[in-house]
């Protein structure tokens, strides 16, 4: 058993020995021989490829500018996106502020204006029992009461 495996090893060896070195230079001739058309600088095909390739190369280049100045667009935008949100997030806080501050002063107006409505009432009160205190007076001076004056006053 052992001997039908160095055998079997051997001849593979063999096989591949006499197949990658027996073609030797010949081989490498080949192959040289094969591309030797396609590189002749008055091709026409190498001329084009020479051409599709220059103008892929260009495009390449184009596009890696463009992409530059995206990713540069890009980071800058984000910058100024951070800065805006800072400035929203102070004014909505600002915002805020001022509404509390509306709120407390429209409560105040309010308050105000019914101080004020019920100071007239008690001015008007004030202002009629001081005009009734009057007519006493004149009516203990000797004035007629209910006079042609007092119609056109009213």
């Amino acid at each position: 058993m052992a001997l039908v495996r160095f055998w079997l090893f051997l001849s593979i060896c063999l096989f591949l020995i006499c197949a990658t070195g027996c073609a030797g230079n010949r081989d490498k001739d080949h192959l040289a021989g094969r591309f030797a058309g396609a590189t002749e600088p008055n091709s026409p095909a190498t001329a084009e490829l020479t051409e599709r390739y220059t103008q892929v190369v260009k495009a390449l280049g184009d596009l890696r500018m463009h992409n530059q100045q995206l990713t540069e667009e890009n980071t800058r935008l984000k910058a100024q996106v951070e800065d805006l949100q800072a400035k929203l997030s102070q004014t909505q806080t600002e915002l805020n502020d001022a509404n509390i501050l509306l709120m407390q002063m429209l409560g105040e107006l309010n308050k105000w204006k019914a101080d004020v409505l019920g100071f007239r009432d008690e001015m008007r009160q004030a202002a009629k029992a001081q005009l009734e205190a009057l007519a006493k007076i004149l009516e203990a001076l000797g004035a007629q009461p209910g006079g042609a004056g007092q119609e056109q006053g009213q």
